[in-house]
């Protein structure tokens, strides 16, 4: 992805330096505390599986965190691919909604912060928060991404980001408020749903990075479609020595993430993700 020396999003609260986050209380499970109240599933990468129920942990308040160059360099590249994202889906609610798109804000912090839907950690993964409309995202994730989940490159990182926005755009298009009511009406495939079609939106921001900006460089797609792969919820299970048990997915399988990014790549139509209607997801 070509993304160096271009224009960064205005739009990144940086909390990297406020250390511990205000002694939020983080653990017994990663993402199971991270009580996402309007939703009730986590809008984010599923790390539950391979960081296990490890008991709470204590972060407490004070103290800056230590930025390195490599924090620097990654919150630069998560500047510029937001950045990227603004663009694309302006013209995407402009020429296909007829709308106008305000952009997310994206919050980056290191170690641990506190969120409009509780305590945020490196255990949470990168999520979306609707309570406060933000993304959430410790960059140590994209290291997390490469050594212990296989997926390097920066266009996987690159997907996680456009996969958090999909997100936002969701909750913009009132689509989150409709899922939660089928999930309370019974529809359990609800939380699936709304991933693997954040995953396509991901997919439609690519088409159009490449066909708007030309930044995507060959082995692009191939890393986002194996960051996919990698954190599926069937490969999750697998890699973290349990059993894979399908009712308990919230994200969707590898080949499900694959596939549906894949669809929104080749078309750039938001009306090709609506995972909703589909009866074989």
């Amino acid at each position: 992805m070509k993304w160096r020396g271009r224009r960064g999003s205005s739009n990144i609260e940086d909390r990297r330096r406020m250390g511990g986050g205000g002694g939020v209380a983080v653990g017994g499970g990663g993402l199971g505390l991270l009580a996402v109240v309007l939703i009730g599933y986590f809008l984010g990468v599923d790390l539950t599986p391979i960081l296990g129920g490890a008991g709470a942990t204590g972060i407490g308040a004070g103290g800056s965190a230590d930025i390195t160059q490599a924090d620097e360099e990654a919150a630069q590249f998560v500047s510029v691919t937001l950045a990227d994202t603004e663009e694309v889906w302006a013209g995407i609610f402009s020429d296909q909604l007829g709308q106008s798109y305000e952009p997310v804000t994206l919050v980056l912090f290191k170690g641990a912060t506190q969120s409009g839907c509780g305590g945020a950690s490196a255990q949470t993964g990168p999520f979306y928060c609707p309570v406060d409309q933000r993304v959430y995202l410790d960059t140590d994730f994209f290291v997390t991404l490469e050594r212990q989940l296989g997926a390097g490159g920066d266009f996987a990182a690159a997907y996680v980001v456009a996969h958090e926005v999909g997100h936002y755009v969701q909750d913009l298009l009132g689509i989150l408020g409709e899922a939660q009511r089928g999930r309370q009406q019974g529809a359990e495939s609800a939380a699936v749903r709304v991933e693997l079609q954040a995953d396509c939106f991901s997919g439609v921001w690519a088409y159009h990075a490449q066909a708007q900006l030309g930044t995507l460089e060959r082995g692009d797609i191939e890393e986002a479609l194996n960051a996919a792969a990698q954190i599926g919820d069937d490969t999750l299970q697998q890699e973290s020595g349990g059993a894979v048990r399908p009712e308990t997915f919230t994200h969707g399988t590898s080949e499900q993430r694959q596939r549906w990014f894949y669809t929104g790549f080749e078309s750039g139509d938001i009306g090709s993700c609506d995972t909703f209607s589909v009866q074989n997801l």
